[in-house]
């Protein structure tokens, strides 16, 4: 049921039409394409959630790139970020292989599973809050869905969107807690959600997120994990 389930949603996400802005700006993407990718035919539709359909860590991101996972079709694919991010799921064991090239490129998550605040790549990487709003439905049937035990949110909008499914679900309760890269909060039932800076150039590039700083955060998951095994 639970693989049903999460392939129905997925097909529910694909068909969306809630932001007419960002399902226009895919298509003139898809359309225009990057030099590099002229070949590819992209993508160019809201992008599913990836992974294990009984993954007991989840990871969120914020939105698709328009030359990554536009082009792909698939979660965190085709772009320097996911290539971090496929890297550090390597190994940790989450990942049967590190990289990410296409959907027919035979990479796998076990007990993992990947899903993002906006599943249309949004102009500037800035969905308004609007579409976020549009979108939630998707994050809420999602985490219905999942046996989620750890929760990696990737930067601090990820965080925040966590923060209020948690305390829709009353996983939370109080002051929230703040972000911060390699935050950790304990929620009802046994889950625990870590926090993460995100995986962008802006930040790799930078140094503000080392690949050690990054590796810690999947450590962290999977050593959380067996106690829930």
């Amino acid at each position: 049921m639970t693989a049903r389930g999460f392939d129905r949603l997925n097909a529910e996400i694909i068909a969306c039409g809630r932001c007419p802005r960002l399902r226009a700006y895919c298509e003139q993407v898809g359309r225009e394409k990057r030099k590099a990718f002229q070949d590819w035919t992209y993508w160019a539709r809201p992008v599913p959630n990836f992974g294990d359909p009984r993954a007991r860590l989840l990871i969120v991101g914020l939105a698709p790139a328009a030359h990554g996972a536009n082009r792909t079709g698939r979660m965190f694919t085709g772009d320097r970020s996911g290539e971090w991010l496929f890297r550090a799921l390597h190994k940790a064991g989450f990942a049967n292989q590190p990289q990410a090239t296409d959907r027919d490129d035979g990479l796998k998550l076990h007990d993992c599973a990947i899903t993002a605040l906006c599943h249309c790549a949004p102009p500037d990487n800035k969905p308004t809050i609007q579409e976020i709003a549009n979108c939630r439905p998707w994050l809420e049937q999602t985490f219905e869905l999942l046996p989620a035990k750890v929760i990696v949110a990737l930067g601090q909008m990820a965080w925040q969107a966590v923060i209020v499914e948690s305390r829709r679900r009353e996983w939370l309760v109080g002051k929230a807690p703040k972000f911060g890269h390699g935050a950790r909060v304990e929620l009802a039932g046994g889950r625990t959600l870590l926090g993460s800076y995100h995986p962008s150039q802006q930040n790799t590039f930078t140094g503000k997120l080392t690949e050690q700083m990054f590796d810690a955060v999947f450590a962290a998951a999977k050593e959380i994990l067996p106690r829930e095994a």
